[in-house]
């Protein structure tokens, strides 16, 4: 799909869309319990739809309405299933929190997802299934693993993914015998898995944080069902607020001050970037950086740190905003760890913007042609996490044309 934005300022108001990592995360407690929950305020994103898919392979039932969804938990489950196959789609989060479930689970289980996704490293769980004499094995279309899991003592280096601790944490309460996760610092991404300890113990399971970088986890522990609602979403909200440093007035409602999501922390990058060229620490909020780079891009420019993650991403993230940014006048210096974006004065781009099939790269620089005006191939990328993004933002008055 390309879509053509023609120079507009956004004003109005809007809703957070419901947070993606939270409903994950509700959703798949709920598949864990026992007995019915209910799930509200859900947005079905392609990202939602494949962890759907996944927990009904575990043996929930999930019946799906207009915002929410009923799900009638797996347990007690059928370990003695003689193979799962898991559809995660192009859903990095569901593939690594499904992998440590059915790896707690046991038996023979199949992986499936997009080119990409395949390639998205996994190597904590490479190592867990070596030294635990579980079968792992890659193939260009899918990955499988047969065996299971045991209760202990897991070191996991704090500087890759939280979503391979997110996996461990669903599954090891379950399992006989305690278990502790020592997080080798330094620790990255550390508010996900707090995330992930509110939403157990939303469902009845309590992960007690010993110290800094130690998660215990008591074993034979129990999920019980619970209705919850989903609260709004910082990471996609932020493309919304991101209009108001472009001159637009428009204010976002359905956040929660209190919230634990990491990506809160724009509203205090916004207003440096506002302030000035700033240097922006992304370890912990890699998700921002595509709209935090097309602001930096649109102002007085940015040093990030901690950028070292972008580049497993849906795309290479950096790579991809330097080759779109440069069609709209603007230089990036790419390092190891580290992106300087340059501000200065943008001009349209002479060619149509390559979305690079990542959401964030298209919702971030559709933002910089509500400014200029121009083109964006590839736009139906926003699916996977934000779908309604351009009906929103036609809402706010931002001048949006769709060719199919």
């Amino acid at each position: 799909m390309k879509v053509r934005i023609e120079q507009s300022k956004a004003t109005g108001t809007i809703s957070a869309p419901p947070s993606k990592s939270m409903a994950h995360r509700d959703i798949i407690a709920a598949a864990l319990a026992s007995g019915t929950s209910k799930i509200t305020n859900v947005a079905y994103s392609e990202d939602i739809k494949a962890t759907i898919d996944c927990v009904r392979e575990l043996g929930a039932e999930v019946t799906a309405g207009e915002d929410f969804v009923t799900v009638r938990g797996a347990f007690p489950y059928d370990n003695a299933k003689e193979k799962r196959k898991f559809m995660c789609r192009e859903s990095g989060s569901t593939l690594r929190f499904m992998m440590g479930i059915a790896l707690g689970l046991g038996g023979r289980n199949s992986f499936y997802g997009s080119a990409k996704l395949m390639t998205r490293p996994l190597s904590v769980y490479e190592d867990i299934c070596k030294a635990n004499g579980i079968v792992f094995n890659r193939f260009d279309d899918r990955i499988e693993t047969e065996g299971k899991l045991s209760s202990g003592v897991y070191k996991i280096p704090g500087d890759v993914s939280s979503q391979f601790i997110t996996g461990l944490l669903f599954i090891l309460p379950l399992l006989k015998g305690d278990s502790v996760i020592l997080l080798l610092p330094p620790v990255e991404s550390r508010s996900y898995i707090n995330l992930t300890v509110k939403a157990l113990k939303d469902f009845g399971v309590d992960i007690v944080w010993q110290d800094d970088n130690t998660l215990f986890i008591k074993g034979e522990s129990a999920y019980v069902a619970s209705d919850i609602e989903v609260e709004g979403d910082y990471s996609n909200a932020a493309f919304l607020d991101a209009f108001n440093v472009l001159g637009g007035d428009v204010k976002v409602t359905g956040l929660d001050v209190k919230s634990l999501q990491g990506d809160r922390v724009y509203e205090a990058y916004y207003e440096k970037l506002s302030r000035g060229h700033a240097t922006l620490d992304l370890s912990d909020c890699p998700d921002l950086a595509p709209v935090l780079m097309a602001l930096a891009a649109a102002g007085n420019g940015a040093r990030f740190i901690g950028t070292r993650r972008l580049k497993v991403k849906e795309s290479d993230r950096g790579e991809a905003m330097a080759s779109e940014l440069l069609k709209l006048g603007i230089k990036t210096d790419l390092y190891d760890n580290e992106i300087e974006v340059h501000g200065g004065a943008l001009h349209a781009p002479t060619e149509p913007i390559d979305g690079h099939n990542d959401h964030r790269i298209v919702m971030a620089m559709s933002l910089l042609l509500t400014v200029t005006g121009g083109e964006t191939e590839g736009a139906e990328a926003v699916a996977k996490s934000y779908p309604d993004f351009f009906e929103d933002i036609e809402s706010l008055g931002i001048n949006v044309k769709k060719e199919y």
